[in-house]
């Protein structure tokens, strides 16, 4: 987030509710939730707002394990292997925070790796206060929190399941940081939203901290380290954009759990949310089934999106020629999706992925006045007249544009029925090159009509 905007860092052992608070004060279910311990490994960002007003921004971050001399533990099964890396990043996000809440188990009361991590926040240079979780209801409040006095933070009960004195903890945060909260929401920028998409280990992961130029996910050969959509905030030559990191995405008959099921369903749902998605090929693989399924699906749903094929320095340049020969012929579905050969490993490439996606956002909010399309139609129908279908050869009166995001336009014809899907395709490439609509996603629409429409 930008650094004028205050952080609010949760931090604490694994399953005592973190991502759930996180949610609460964003008011959105981002952050994946579930009964199994170390769900969380990557560090989230969100931001919590007042009656329209942003009051600061809230950090999730995966569940410590730690013995007393702070050394790092193994953790429950859903972070084995990854402990050290969640402590690099959790350490990473306690050295910008405004404030930690160090979140415990009212259930299952003071723990001796609280106490662990409890030395931890001490060493913080920013204030600490505890947050007692789990509490559900006034009733409980005394005695599920009285043990936790003993930590020496300042002190609160509450319910993120239920909202149990949610509010009373937004306002004693907001306390906390003093004057730098209260932002008006017209003082936050609206950067341009990007999301990586693909099969897991094609490199997404590694993209992004190539692109941010530190460490901000965790990197691994195992599949499916990334579970959350990540919003990753990086100024790149001046310029805000977001890059979301989502889980790698399998065939459903390969999904094992219902955690990887949640970390599907939310990459699929943030391609729809971004301004642009970015599919991540492996080089190294070419074009898989899986590949081909997700290419589909963007195409259908009209997403705004290119391909990036990642790990390009692992080809010779006779198999890189080879391969970008083999993408194109498989991508003649989609003609007009470009592709960028690319390297987190070197940073080939990786200079040209904002202008790209900048060209593509521009070109979805294209609008063109009615009679510069009716002149453009009437060239397109003039160097290749539709067929004769059934004796007949349709007539075409009117065009118009229904909307943008994506381009949508609507011919109006003697009759659609008799107008080929070939014939269409050759109108859409008319199209794309009199306005200069290369990339865009594109609808066109045949309506029935018995005459020419009154403009």
């Amino acid at each position: 987030m930008k650094s004028s905007i205050p952080h609010i860092v949760l931090v604490g052992r694994p399953n005592v509710g973190k991502s759930t608070l996180f949610n609460r004060l964003i008011r959105s279910n981002r952050a994946i939730t579930h009964d199994c311990p170390g769900i969380t490994r990557d560090r989230m960002e969100g931001i919590v707002r007042k009656n329209g007003r942003i009051l600061f921004a809230v950090v999730d971050t995966g569940g410590l394990t730690l013995e007393s001399d702070s050394q790092v533990a193994t953790g429950p099964a859903g972070i084995q292997g990854f402990e050290e890396a969640i402590f690099s990043q959790v350490s990473e996000a306690i050295e910008s925070a405004s404030a930690l809440c160090f979140v415990v188990d009212g259930q299952d009361g003071l723990l001796p790796l609280d106490s662990s991590l409890a030395m931890l926040c001490r060493k913080a240079s920013c204030p600490v206060v505890c947050v007692v979780n789990k509490v559900d209801g006034i009733e409980k409040l005394d005695a599920m929190t009285a043990e936790f006095h003993s930590l020496g933070f300042p002190l609160l009960g509450v319910s993120a399941a239920h909202g149990f004195h949610i509010p009373e903890l937004v306002d004693h945060l907001v306390s906390l940081l003093g004057d730098t909260t209260a932002l008006s929401d017209d003082t936050a920028t609206n950067p341009l939203r990007l999301a990586l998409l693909g099969r897991p280990n094609a490199g997404k992961s590694s993209l992004i901290n190539a692109l941010c130029g530190e460490n901000r996910m965790i990197i691994s050969d195992i599949p499916g380290t990334t579970r959350d959509s990540v919003d990753v905030r990086v100024t790149i030559h001046g310029e805000d954009c977001i890059f979301v990191d989502t889980a790698g995405v399998r065939r459903k008959t390969k999904i094992a759990d219902t955690i990887e099921r949640y970390s599907v369903n939310s990459s699929l749902k943030t391609s729809t949310k971004a301004d642009v998605t970015l599919l991540v090929l492996d080089a190294q693989q070419g074009l898989g089934q899986q590949d081909k399924r997700l290419l589909d699906l963007l195409n259908r749903r009209k997403t705004p999106f290119f391909v990036l094929v990642n790990k390009r320095d692992c080809l010779d340049d006779k198999a890189l020629t080879a391969l970008r020969k083999d993408l194109s012929a498989q991508l003649a579905f989609c003609s007009h999706v470009p592709m960028l050969f690319v390297s987190a490993k070197t940073g080939q490439g990786l200079s040209k992925i904002l202008p790209m996606a900048k060209k593509i956002v521009a070109e979805m909010q294209v609008r063109i006045p009615t009679g510069q399309l009716n002149r453009a139609m009437q060239e397109v129908l003039g160097k290749h007249e539709p067929p004769v279908v059934n004796r007949a050869r349709p007539r075409f009166f009117y065009l118009t544009q229904a909307e943008s995001k994506p381009p949508t336009f609507v011919f109006f014809v003697s009759d659609a029925t008799r107008v080929p899907e070939s014939y269409v395709r050759y109108l859409e490439r008319g199209l794309r090159k009199l306005f200069g609509l290369a990339h865009a996603p594109m609808r066109l629409h045949l309506r029935s009509s018995h005459g020419k429409k009154e403009q």
